[in-house]
């Protein structure tokens, strides 16, 4: 894995002097890979691992998202940010939710690729999505009724999540929800899984539950509701 990737857009914004500003560096690279379909080169062994082959092959991606409307569904005119969004307002059913979308993201190509689709799909609803990290949000106070996370909190350690709570309080309304998912490392699949993501390019932190629920409860949120699936657990929470 390399430990200086290549610079790109993020790489030069205004948290350059950050202490993740590595990490968060590293994680946008591998992904601006993946969404330019860049090959990855990965050993011979972990291409034998079944794990692999299903990413691969575009299943695995099927098995472990996080299905974040079963726990907090957003509802009509809410005002909802989704950090780390990917392409996700090309994926999953806003229209149908008439929810309002905004989005942070990390990743400069799923950035200018969701900016030029995004209002064409539906100009009324999709708000754009800013560059940034997710301890840095670019957003006022009190402006969002659900906030969305999910997907990458196991890239980084509890410390930088402690950052991302303080920051996702700010925003939310009073009242609002904060839905996020963890890597729980009890799954069977959490090892290769970890393995895997190595390899093309992001370390995974293996934490434990306790340790995660820890650091929501310093955090001053309040566990509302949890969601175990294959590999990753959605936790909905209160402030």
């Amino acid at each position: 894995m390399s430990k200086n990737p290549p610079p790109n857009s993020y790489q030069r914004n205004t948290y350059s002097s950050d202490k993740w500003q590595e990490r968060l560096a590293q994680i946008a690279y591998r992904f601006n890979r993946q969404y330019q379909n860049q090959k990855f080169e990965v050993p011979d062994e972990v291409q034998e691992m079944p794990i692999y082959k299903e990413w691969k092959n575009g299943r695995l991606s099927e098995r472990i998202v996080s299905p974040f409307w079963e726990i907090a569904q957003p509802q009509k005119n809410e005002h909802c940010l989704d950090i780390g969004c990917g392409v996700s307002f090309l994926i999953y059913p806003w229209r149908d939710w008439q929810a309002f979308f905004y989005g942070q993201e990390i990743s400069n190509i799923a950035r200018d690729g969701l900016n030029s689709r995004g209002s064409q799909l539906n100009s009324k609803l999709f708000k754009g999505v800013k560059l940034g990290p997710s301890h840095h949000l670019n957003y006022p106070e009190n402006q969002f009724d659900l906030i969305i996370a999910t997907g990458f909190s196991c890239y980084f350690p509890l410390e930088y999540w402690q950052a991302v709570l303080v920051e996702v309080k700010r925003v939310l309304k009073p009242g609002g929800n904060f839905v996020f998912d963890i890597l729980n490392s009890e799954q069977p699949l959490a090892e290769d899984w970890a393995v895997l993501e190595t390899y093309l390019g992001a370390e995974v932190f293996l934490e434990t539950v306790t340790e995660w629920e820890k650091t929501i409860k310093a955090g001053g949120a309040k566990i509302v509701k949890r969601q175990l699936g294959e590999l990753f657990e959605l936790y909905k929470v209160r402030f």
